[in-house]
C-alpha cells in the first residue's frame, strides 16, 4: 500500500521533445524561443515597484472575499470593459488556479465531473484531479473555428457532470466566445442544472473588432450559476504579483449561496497578501499601458509570420482574433514532434498540438510574445523546415 495518494501519481517520463530540449539547454546552445509566454520576461511595460510600498502593508485585516477597496478596484477596472458588476459579488484568491479548486470544491462532490473543452491548455486535468474529481471532454470543432458547438457539450455529459468549462478566448485557439453560443450554453446549463465557469485571462487581448463577441460572461442576466475567473498574471503582466478574482453571477437565490460558501472556502485559506491587495487600484490603472504595447507585440510578430509565409506553402496559419499564441496546421507527415525536433536542431523552440489535445490533423503553436528580433530571426529556419515537411 502506498504513502501517496492516486490523485498526486502524474505521470512523470519526459517526452523526445522535452529530452531534445533539456539537453540542447544543458550544451548551452542558443534558441530562439517561441513558446515563451511569461510576459515579465519580454520587455514590456511593468508597473513602477514603488506601488507595492505603503504604510498599511504590514497590517492585518483579514476578509475572506478580499479587502473591499482591492474588490472595489476589480469592479472598477470591470466596468471599463462594460461589465456593472457589485464588489460583493467578487471573491479575490492568489490565483485562478486556486479559484478553480475552490469552484471544484463548491461545486462538486469526489468522483464528479466537469465538462473541459479540447483544444485547450493543458492543467484543468491536473487541477480537477487535485480535488477528487474527473474532467469529460467536449470538443470545439476545427470546422467551427475551433468554436463552442453546444451539440458537443450536452454529448459529454452524464449524469454526474456538475459544471462546463469554458475559454473565452481559446487558448491557444484565440475564439472567442460568440452571442450565439452562450445564448445556447445557457439554455443547456439552465435544463442540465449546470453552472457555468468562464476562464477570461486573455478576454482584454482581442486582436480585432468582431461583431456578436461575449468580452465576459460577468454582469450579465444568466439563467444559470457563472463564475467569470482573470486576474492580475494576465489581465496586468504581473504572475509573480499572485492576485486573481472570480465574479459570481446567475439567478439571485443561487449566486448568495454560492457566495457565502465561498467565503468559508476563502475564510479557510486568506491567501491574498495584504501589499498587493493595497496596490491593486494602481496596478490595474497601469493595465492599459500593458495591454496596448502587447497587443502591438502580438499583432506585429502575426503580421511578420504571414507575410513570411509562402504562397504555395503546404501549412496555413489558423485564422484567430485574439489572445497571445498562434496556430500553425501543417502536414501529418513527418508530423508534429517530428517537425518540433527538426526546428530545435535549427535552434528554434515551439510546442506540437498534441500538449492542447489538438486531433483531426497536424498542429503546432507559437507564441507571439517573443521581442520582434526573436521571432523574425526564428521565421527563416521555421519556413525552411516546414518547407521539407509533406
Amino acid at each position: 500500500m502506498s504513502v501517496f495518494s492516486a490523485r498526486t501519481d502524474f505521470p512523470r517520463t519526459w517526452n523526445p521533445l522535452a529530452r531534445a530540449l533539456a539537453e540542447r539547454r544543458a550544451r548551452g546552445l542558443p534558441l530562439l524561443d517561441l513558446t515563451e509566454t511569461n510576459p515579465t520576461r519580454v520587455g514590456l511595460p511593468a508597473p513602477e515597484p514603488v506601488l507595492l510600498a505603503s504604510v498599511e502593508a504590514l497590517g492585518y485585516a483579514p476578509e475572506p472575499q478580499g479587502l473591499l477597496s482591492a474588490r472595489q478596484a476589480v469592479a472598477a477596472y470591470l466596468a471599463t470593459r462594460g461589465a456593472r458588476v457589485s464588489p460583493e459579488h467578487l471573491v479575490l484568491s492568489a490565483s485562478t488556479s486556486e479559484s478553480y479548486g475552490w469552484l471544484f470544491k463548491l461545486l462538486c462532490e469526489p468522483g464528479d465531473n466537469v465538462l473541459v473543452p479540447a483544444p485547450s491548455y493543458p492543467l484543468f486535468e491536473y487541477l480537477t484531479r487535485l480535488e477528487g474529481v474527473e474532467t469529460r471532454t467536449y470538443r470545439l470543432p476545427r470546422a467551427h473555428g475551433f468554436g463552442l458547438d453546444v451539440d458537443e457539450v450536452a454529448a459529454a455529459r452524464d449524469a454526474r457532470t456538475r459544471a462546463v468549462l469554458v475559454v473565452n478566448p481559446g487558448n491557444p485557439t484565440g475564439h472567442f466566445l460568440q452571442e450565439g453560443e452562450l445564448e445556447s450554453l445557457g439554455a443547456l446549463c439552465a435544463e442540465s442544472g449546470l453552472a457555468l465557469l468562464s476562464d477570461e485571462v486573455f478576454s482584454d487581448f482581442a486582436w480585432d473588432a468582431e461583431p456578436g463577441r461575449v468580452p465576459t460572461v460577468a454582469g450579465r442576466e444568466l439563467p444559470m450559476l457563472t463564475f467569470s475567473l482573470s486576474g492580475l498574471s494576465k489581465v496586468a503582466g504581473l504572475p509573480g504579483l499572485k492576485l486573481g478574482w472570480t465574479h459570481v453571477g446567475g439567478p439571485a437565490a443561487v449566486r448568495d449561496e454560492a457566495l457565502a460558501r465561498l467565503e468559508l472556502v476563502a475564510d479557510t485559506y486568506l491567501p491574498v497578501n495584504t501589499p498587493v491587495q493595497l496596490a491593486l487600484p494602481g496596478l490595474l490603472a497601469h493595465a492599459p499601458l500593458f495591454q496596448a504595447a502587447l497587443l502591438a507585440r502580438v499583432r506585429d510578430n502575426r503580421r511578420l509570420l504571414l507575410e513570411a509565409r509562402p504562397s504555395d506553402a503546404r501549412w496555413d496559419v489558423v485564422p484567430a482574433h485574439g489572445g497571445w499564441s498562434t496556430v500553425l496546421r501543417i502536414p501529418l507527415e513527418p508530423g508534429e514532434e517530428a517537425t518540433c525536433l527538426a526546428l530545435l536542431d535549427e535552434g528554434v523552440g515551439v510546442q506540437p498540438g498534441y500538449f492542447y489535445d489538438f486531433t483531426g490533423g497536424a498542429f503546432l503553436v507559437l507564441s507571439l510574445l517573443p521581442p520582434p528580433e526573436v521571432f523574425s530571426a526564428a521565421l527563416e529556419p521555421l519556413v525552411r523546415v516546414l518547407a521539407t515537411s509533406g
